[in-house]
């Protein structure tokens, strides 16, 4: 009996073990969806080899333990709507909270 007790807390302990070993600011505060995207963006501009899913991966980790997600998708957004074309795109080029947005990136 003591032995299926020493199993029933061990999930315990490996999930506040992992909680402690993925500071805040860590690329598991990222959705997933958006670590592919990245990644899979960053490779088809670096090339599609070992070295820049590795490069790619971790350069994702290193953006991931300086900016918050939340400020992450406000400079993606700004960065990708501002690629469209047309007299409204120009806010998302030439605005404040644009810009700032961009300088934080």
């Amino acid at each position: 009996m003591a032995r299926y007790v020493g199993f029933s807390i061990l999930p315990l302990f490996l999930s506040s073990t992992m909680a402690l070993a993925n500071p805040a600011g860590a690329a598991g505060d990222y959705p997933t969806a958006t670590i592919v995207d990245y990644v899979l963006g960053c490779m088809q501009t670096n090339g599609q080899t070992r070295q820049a899913l590795e490069s790619c991966s971790c350069s994702i980790d290193v953006i991931a333990s300086i900016i918050p997600y939340d400020h992450y998708e406000r400079a993606e957004t700004f960065k990708s709507m501002s690629l469209t074309t047309g007299e409204n795109a120009g806010l998302f080029r030439e605005s404040a909270p644009a810009k700032a947005a961009r300088t934080e990136l």
